[in-house]
């Protein structure tokens, strides 16, 4: 009868020990700043003595904070087309063209575009290639990316007004396949101003 007696007190002596222990001489919390109960403050960081300046040390040295505010020049971010580079489309690309155009012949749209997307990847600024890419999807019969690939090549095609021009008009085919004959007006009177 102990045994059950004192296991079933178990329990509860202990959850007074605890609650004893928890509230301490002072009461309230069991947390004692030190210092006497004066709120603490975080140190002060540690202060670097400036050297005097003269003119036989080396100049300060600024932390990219406290960097002087220098305005530059600024140079143009736009990367020039092949054709205003003058850097031709390189030989790897030029047979991935003509072997788009072979099977743009034999029908086989989706090939055509393999062959392109590869061309793309050798050349990305090339707007010869974007435009290729544009007759391949209409071919494939894919006119919302013809149009966006068109327009990413006049995007490239820089200042050479005959590549502008033919961007242009295969635009304006584009949009009248899609039924918007007012954009492809728009396209035809660019490439006329040309």
């Amino acid at each position: 009868m102990i045994k059950v007696t004192s296991i079933r007190f178990a329990p509860l002596a202990l959850a007074l020990a605890l609650a004893g222990c928890a509230s301490g001489p002072g009461g309230g919390s069991i947390y004692a700043p030190m210092g006497g109960g004066e709120p603490s403050r975080a140190p002060e960081p540690p202060r670097t003595a400036e050297p005097e300046q003269n003119s036989e040390q080396e100049p300060r040295v600024w932390r990219k904070s406290e960097e002087p505010a220098v305005s530059e020049p600024e140079q143009p971010s736009r990367t020039p087309s092949y054709r205003e580079s003058g850097d031709a489309l390189p030989a790897a690309a030029v047979t991935l063209i003509r072997d788009a155009d072979q099977r743009l012949q034999q029908g086989d749209s989706a090939g055509a575009i393999s062959s392109l997307e590869r061309a793309q990847r050798i050349a990305p600024r090339s707007a010869e290639v974007y435009f290729k890419l544009a007759e391949a999807y209409v071919a494939g019969d894919n006119l919302g990316a013809a149009e966006q690939f068109t327009l990413k090549g006049l995007s490239l095609a820089g200042n050479n007004s005959s590549l502008q021009r033919s961007g242009w008009l295969l635009l304006a085919d584009i949009r009248r396949a899609r039924g918007n004959v007012a954009g492809a007006s728009q396209a035809e009177d660019r490439a006329r101003a040309l």
